[in-house]
């Protein structure tokens, strides 16, 4: 099975491969996948070449800043005239398809370690990406000779280190992009029989792509947020339906509820009533019935006051002589009272 990415190369090298088609291979979690696809346009398109002027003579604002520095770009200056030509020239493409250029920091070379991630010398955006590029120096590598001065040094001290290379500049130059959707690369350098005069045309067709995938990202972000303020428009409103329904369902339940309450509190008051007028008929009927009263009317058995009084006055005159005189006052004489019977 590891020999299945050996194949795949092979098989690019040998030919066969219609020129429509690419093989791409790749190891997934089943194992190794292999799959024959179509050549996107962009890579089948025929690019004009850039022109790159022998000399500034109207140089971009862009080349300006850098011309203002101590040592523009962090080049050497055998080759800073001919990276401002090949910037001016890549600038001037852009342009010409519509895209804004800005300078960045323009006087420095960001060290080997951190070119990736250093600040851009200057920018093109395109449809709103903005792609930084960097054009650097390329080094060239020898193997180091010890001077007796460095020999001596790395006896006398433990922690000096002898280096193992030397470095000089060259005249290579390399740019480096930085935003955006790769699409070709997002690094380009002289090599052996390819300057890079002849890939600017490249360099500028990347550009370009990465801003019509910005585009295109945008334009499916918005429709990804259209699709999903649609679909919550229509979830509010199955929610509205269903909680007019649910409330109407609960105000039903709650009529239902005060209509039972409202039936018992009347059977209630209906029983109470009845119990009521049951007890004034009954205390009214016995009240009314002759059966009720005494045979003998009070009449026949009760004396007047003045009678009682008189008889009463008698008794006293007759048990005891003088007790019914008052204190200071003349007694008077009064006729016996004779009732009759």
């Amino acid at each position: 099975m590891e020999k299945w990415p050996s194949r795949v190369a092979a098989a690019r090298r040998s030919g066969r491969i219609p020129e429509t088609k690419e093989l791409q291979g790749s190891w997934c979690r089943d194992g190794y996948e292999i799959k024959l696809v179509d050549i996107p346009a962009w890579r089948l398109a025929v690019l004009a070449p850039v022109p790159v002027p022998s000399r500034l003579t109207r140089p971009h604002a862009v080349i300006r800043a850098m011309q203002n520095e101590r040592q523009p770009l962090g080049l050497t200056k055998p080759v800073q005239g001919r990276a401002l030509r090949l910037v001016q020239a890549l600038i001037t493409a852009a342009e010409a398809e519509g895209h804004t250029c800005s300078a960045g920091h323009t006087g420095f070379a960001p060290p080997s370690h951190r070119r990736r991630r250093a600040h851009p010398h200057f920018t093109i955006t395109a449809q709103g990406q903005t792609v930084g590029f960097l054009l650097l120096q390329e080094q060239d590598r020898a193997e180091h000779v010890a001077t007796e001065k460095e020999l001596a040094e790395a006896k006398k001290h433990s922690w000096v280190r002898i280096p193992r290379f030397d470095y000089t500049p060259s005249e290579r130059l390399r740019f480096i992009l930085s935003g955006g959707q790769p699409h070709r690369a997002s690094e380009w350098a002289d090599a052996p029989g390819r300057a890079l005069e002849e890939q600017l045309a490249e360099i500028a067709q990347e550009v370009t792509l990465r801003g019509e995938a910005a585009e295109r990202r945008r334009q499916d972000e918005a429709e990804a947020a259209r699709q999903k303020r649609i679909r919550w428009e229509a979830a509010m409103e199955q929610a509205r339906i269903r909680y007019a329904e649910a409330y109407r369902v609960r105000h039903l339940e709650a009529q239902e509820a005060a209509w039972r309450h409202a039936t018992r509190l009347t059977e209630y008051v209906s029983a109470v009533r009845t119990r009521v007028e049951a007890s004034w008929a009954a205390a009214t009927v016995e009240r009314l019935d002759p059966l009720n009263t005494p045979l003998r009317p009070r009449l026949l058995n009760a004396r007047s006051k003045k009678g009682a009084g008189q008889d009463r006055f008698c008794r006293v005159r007759r048990g005891r002589p003088g007790a019914g005189r008052l204190p200071g006052r003349q007694s008077r004489t009064h006729a016996p009272f004779r009732g009759g019977a």
